[in-house]
């Protein structure tokens, strides 16, 4: 299998979080000698406070500040000890105050995510399996991957698709002890909620089923005595319920809670809890403001302040309601979310209201989908009605700007979250002055001007890309059928600033993702051949490589181009209704990278692209030449002694037994090349290969030395593309992978390959991707690449996340 290198995720995460951070709108530091919870300082401006997870306003609260303050003095800053061992003299007693509140044993953690690395591990047995919610809190997705390492399987499902839910519990029941669903009980930036009694209805129907509910965001402004949305629904908790509250956030302290009704699980995490072992306590301070805090909750007055969260929650609905905004999601939650779809377009929103002197958050990815991003608003205690008010005028006034600034609309963005679109009237081009062709075959686009634009390189000339057309049209698979989609921008003086070229095709979603992945999808499609495809409409298309896009910087008017250029995709998008949006083929550019992540796209590394720039000497003997010291001993030693061995045939027109011997050999390396996973090109492209003049066969036939009575079946193919005598592409190779160690057979390929292209006159040669390392000792420049996505959602990204090492 070929070996390339992957995305780190991290590294993805990091980019977009550094776009934002440069924007002004993330990492930012609160100023000031003193804060009350209403208003926030920033950048040496007081804001009215819509961020907050306090909602309730309690860590303002005066008896609990008093309560943490006296701890001080009593107890000191921290109680440097394990818990194990002994914890502070107060811990008893909020231990004690917290089982009351909860009717049920409880577990005092440090924070939610050292309790669910301690917890999980605890809870979740080696016989049993767990199925994510693909929207459920990063924190509980971390601590279940450390079962990984258990073989305890882990499954995801769509975000509160229970449909799918019980297709997974039906999976797994015949195999495993218990199945643990892990959710949150609202959700912390839509502020939707998990459906709890249709889960209910579930563990009832089905008796292995448990839940693992995260409701630290539900904690307080919710439930009798503020235990949460979750026991709000319950009443009581189960004993196949495992639940999460928080002391900190809304509570107003600091710490976690876990409430366990089954008493030996119950005392399997107490005894031993990993990190709940080994970490530091909670400090006095947060134990008796803990303390004071749960006194609150078990008076009458908890009520009190829940109605008075509720009246100004249901104020900001109702203003809400009365506007063009697009609120992502409607009920009793303190958390807001409205959407901007673009982060460019956040970032906008943000500052805007910021200056007008509102502070709040922006969701980004990967909290959301990038195209997903949105302005997350929180509502509490705080809040008064007429700054709630102010906010909404603010919000009607800036929203339609900042659409306006970033060349979105209301429709656009409504779209992305699949809200109800306003109809509204199209808006004018970016640039009155820019022509905008658009063609769905290369037929309509002239030729020569194409090929001035685009056709120096791989297989997508004029000719390459009629070739194409006439390959991938009415075939019996749908993965086979393409639709074509091109792209030149033109401005007033009919100079061309941009060109491109879209297909529209099925891909297997792990294209480029881990070969550990795609070795587990790969069975999964045995029986489900198309588990996991998409119709996405990438830049380019899956058969060819290279520079798809054609760019003039040097116009001062290329941006503006590109987003005239991403407007009218989108548009094909939502025509197409792709689940993906896919532009590939770049070379490392920060003012692109930058454009592309402020308009909805992450970045993810491709496979290296492998070209010989300058085909410069004049014979085979200058070759090795032109190679490094230590590549030239590599050619001494594992290519040149090899040649004698082959019979080279360059055929332009093989006999049908041939397309046959070739396609196996195709075949043979498709199915091993998992680290590029696409599906398999039909017999069709190679009988339209041999019948055209551009394309030939180099194929290796083992001299009757080395493969006695078999030397007239080749053991090795390149499926070779000769470009406008600029560029010779060996776009798809073959081989019989019982000779390659023996005889070097990939080697002698890239060699050979070489030597035509020489003796062709061509200048350079299109070695592809995947490889790397071999087409670097032959000469090759290794030019690293990166692809832009855009997903409707999260969940194929994040499930193959989980299958990786699963």
């Amino acid at each position: 299998m070929a070996k390339i290198k992957h995305n780190n995720f991290l590294d993805t995460v990091n980019e977009v979080f550094t776009d934002a951070k440069k924007q002004g709108v993330l990492h930012l530091y609160a100023e000031g000698d003193s804060f009350t919870g209403r208003k926030i300082r920033v950048k040496q401006k007081d804001l009215f406070h819509f961020g907050t997870t306090g909602y309730l306003g309690l860590e303002q609260d005066k008896r609990l500040k008093e309560a943490a303050m006296d701890a001080i003095y009593k107890y000191g800053t921290q109680f440097p000890l394990s818990k194990s061992y002994i914890s502070n003299p107060l811990y008893r007693k909020l231990e004690e105050k917290v089982t009351q509140l909860y009717n049920a044993p409880v577990i005092i953690t440090k924070n939610s995510t050292l309790g669910h690395l301690g917890v999980i591990p605890s809870v979740v047995n080696d016989g049993d399996a767990i199925i994510l919610d693909h929207q459920v809190h990063w924190s509980v997705q971390s601590a279940s991957n450390v079962l990984k390492t258990r073989s305890v399987p882990i499954e995801m499902i769509r975000h509160s698709h229970l449909g799918m839910l019980e297709d997974k519990i039906k999976k797994l029941s015949s195999k495993y002890k218990k199945i643990w669903y892990m959710a949150d009980g609202v959700y912390s930036m839509y502020g939707d909620v998990a459906p709890i009694n249709e889960l209910m209805q579930l563990c009832n129907k089905y008796p292995q089923l448990h839940l693992y509910l995260d409701d630290v965001h539900g904690m307080s402004w919710a439930g009798r005595n503020g235990t949460g949305y979750v026991l709000s629904k319950l009443d009581e908790l189960p004993d196949n319920v495992l639940l999460f509250g928080t002391l900190s956030k809304t509570f107003g302290a600091s710490g976690a809670v876990a409430v366990c009704t089954d008493k030996k699980r119950y005392h399997k995490i107490k005894t031993f809890g990993g990190p709940l072992t080994f970490s530091a306590q909670l400090e006095p301070a947060s134990v008796a403001a803990a303390i004071a805090s749960v006194d609150i909750h078990l008076s009458p007055e908890i009520y009190m302040l829940q109605n008075e969260l509720l009246e100004r929650i249901t104020l900001f609905n109702t203003l809400l309601a009365n506007t063009d905004l697009p609120l992502v999601e409607q009920n009793n939650s303190p958390v807001f979310y409205i959407g901007t779809g673009m982060p460019i377009t956040g970032y906008n929103f943000v500052n805007r209201l910021m200056k007008e002197g509102f502070f709040v958050n922006l969701g980004i990815f990967p909290a959301v989908p990038v195209k997903n991003t949105g302005v997350r608003i929180t509502i509490s205690r705080h809040n008064q009605a007429e700054e709630i008010k102010s906010l909404v005028d603010a919000m009607v006034y800036h929203y339609p700007k900042a659409l306006e600034e970033t060349y979105t609309t209301p429709d656009k963005v409504r779209i992305a979250f699949k809200l109800p679109i306003l109809n509204e009237v199209p808006k004018k081009q970016i640039v009155e002055e820019f022509c905008i062709g658009y063609e769905n075959t290369i037929q309509h686009i002239d030729k020569d001007e194409w090929n001035n634009l685009m056709g120096k390189q791989g297989a997508f000339d004029w000719d390459g890309l009629l070739f194409l057309e006439n390959v991938f049209t009415k075939n019996e698979r749908d993965e086979n059928n393409w639709d074509f989609h091109y792209i030149i921008i033109k401005d007033e003086m009919n100079t061309p600033i941009l060109a491109t070229f879209f297909t529209y095709a099925l891909w297997k979603e792990d294209m480029l993702a881990p070969i550990s992945v795609s070795i587990k999808l790969e069975k999964i499609r045995k029986n489900d051949p198309y588990y996991l495809t998409s119709k996405v409409l990438g830049m380019g298309s899956p058969f060819t490589e290279g520079e798809h896009l054609y760019l003039d910087k040097s116009h001062p008017h290329w941006k503006l181009a590109m987003k005239q250029m991403l407007d009218k995709i989108e548009d094909l998008e939502q025509q197409c209704n792709s689940n993906w949006l896919v532009l590939r083929d770049f070379e490392h550019d920060d003012e692109l990278s930058q454009l592309f992540h402020q308009q909805g796209f992450i970045k993810t590394v491709m496979p290296d692209s492998c070209q010989i720039l300058d085909l410069y000497w004049k014979t085979m003997d200058e070759y090795p030449e032109s190679l490094s010291t230590r590549s030239r001993k590599h050619f001494k030693k594992d290519i040149k002694p090899y040649e004698d061995h082959f019979k080279v045939v360059y055929n332009d027109g093989p006999n049908r037994k041939q397309i046959d011997q070739f396609y196996e050999l195709y075949n043979n390396v498709n199915k091993h090349n998992l680290a590029l996973n696409m599906f398999p090109l039909p017999k069709k492209l190679f009988t339209m290969m041999s019948q055209h003049p551009n394309w030939e066969f180099l194929t290796l036939y083992l001299k009757e030395a080395f493969n006695e009575g078999n030397s007239h079946v080749p053991v090795g193919v390149m499926f070779c593309y000769k470009n406008m005598g600029e560029t010779y592409t060996p776009a798809f190779i073959g081989m019989n992978y019982n000779y390659t160690d023996e005889h070097q057979i990939y080697r002698q390929l890239l060699y050979q390959t070489i030597k035509r292209a020489t003796k062709l006159g061509f200048k350079k040669i299109d070695f592809g991707m995947t490889a790397s390392f071999e087409k670097k000792k032959v000469g090759a420049t290794i030019i690293p690449k990166a692809a832009y996505i855009q997903a409707k959602d999260n969940f194929s990204i994040e499930l193959m996340g989980v299958m990786e090492n699963n």
